[in-house]
């Protein structure tokens, strides 16, 4: 008997989200995925070592994306990188924490957390992704 997978996506991409590089644009769909699989992993109440592999590659995939918008905004000479690390530093030490805790029992995945992750990620886009992209794309 095949396994039916959910048709409920807790976060859909939308055109919105896209900041006009391609590059960044890919991997924020990346981040998406991963996002939605974590969903879809609670929702079909797979064990907790599914869904820590799914939070270890989220972290390792969010600091991975930091890294690479970093570097793209230091040769790119963005005038609010030193702002935008500290927000990437804030942001990556919440997933992690996040991850601890479920690892460590003291955090059940639930709608709320799925919540606070799609807004983590879709207000650092829609806030200071767009920000930046816009910057660059004015040289």
């Amino acid at each position: 008997m095949a396994t039916s997978t959910t048709t409920y996506v807790i976060f859909p991409w939308l055109d919105k989200y896209s900041v006009g590089i391609p590059q960044i644009d890919a991997q924020h769909q990346g981040l998406v995925r991963l996002i939605n699989d974590l969903h879809a992993a609670m929702s079909a109440g797979q064990g907790k070592q599914s869904v820590g592999k799914i939070l270890d590659e989220l972290v390792r995939y969010t600091e991975q994306h930091f890294s690479y918008e970093e570097n793209m905004m230091r040769t790119r000479r963005y005038s609010k990188l030193t702002g935008h690390q500290a927000e990437h530093k804030r942001l990556t030490g919440q997933v992690v924490e996040l991850r601890e805790k479920y690892k460590n029992g003291g955090l059940a995945l639930t709608v709320e957390v799925m919540q606070f992750l799609k807004n983590w990620l879709a207000n650092h886009i829609m806030g200071h992704d767009q920000q930046y992209a816009a910057e660059l794309k004015t040289r």
